[in-house]
């Protein structure tokens, strides 16, 4: 099956790369040149991305390109609820591969916060987020169970952290089979994008979406939300 052979709704547009270094490549690309018209029209720039092991080579591209990163901020869709030091926070993972040579110059705006729980630190980061300028480009990645950022099926926020008119800006999340609890931006904030983009690799992550696409239900598989937004997929084999 290929990603060309799914009917998309209207809004979606889906690219179908040879493998995961194209991939990486042809998304810092884009990235970039939406990064560069945010500079050109508004004097700056908002990008937000997802953490884990699957953004990196495409963080080491976007950290080649020309940009004036001086004006770019750099925040994340979703992170993990511990120190930035710890093996698993995705501040720690943008700094080691995105936040390098040119790229320090970009301002980041971390989500994790040392309060004394995890609703205190979603509290605080969703009031700090205030501040933050209106995200121009936005790169989703998602889960074999249909999640993104981490708005998780069973999750006891996630209705709250789908609604499109939601008062919160961040919430906390619980993912059912991972150790760390979680910080997300919600749909609210992620839905307000510029320019949405979801990678994704291989045959499963395909089914996933196949599925997706075969019902409606937002809290059985979250991606759905943004399915029929504007949105392009990158894909790879």
């Amino acid at each position: 099956m290929a990603i060309s052979e799914l009917q998309w709704p209207a809004m979606v547009t889906a690219l179908e790369l040879k493998n995961a270094e194209q991939l990486a490549r042809r998304l810092a690309t884009d990235v970039a040149e939406q990064l560069r018209a945010a500079i050109a029209a508004k004097g700056g720039a908002v990008l937000v991305v997802s953490g884990g092991r699957s953004p990196v080579a495409f963080f080491q591209a976007l950290a080649q390109e020309a940009l004036d990163w001086s004006k770019v901020t750099v925040s994340l869709a979703d992170e993990r609820w511990v120190p930035v030091e710890h093996a698993d926070s995705n501040e720690g993972l943008l700094r080691r591969h995105l936040l390098q040579g040119k790229a320090a110059k970009a301002r980041f705006f971390g989500l994790y916060r040392n309060a004394a729980s995890l609703d205190a630190t979603a509290l605080a980061t969703d009031q700090a987020l205030a501040d933050l300028p209106p995200i121009d480009v936005l790169v989703l990645g998602m889960g074999d169970d249909g999640h993104t950022a981490s708005l998780f099926p069973g999750s006891p926020n996630l209705q709250q952290g789908l609604q499109a008119d939601g008062e919160r800006r961040c919430l906390p999340m619980l993912a059912p089979s991972v150790p760390h609890q979680r910080l997300s931006l919600t749909r609210r904030l992620l839905a307000a994008a510029g320019f949405t983009a979801l990678s994704v690799q291989g045959a499963g992550k395909l089914a996933t979406l196949r599925a997706a696409l075969a019902g409606d239900d937002l809290a059985q598989m979250p991606i759905r939300a943004f399915l029929h937004d504007p949105l392009r997929i990158y894909w790879c084999p």
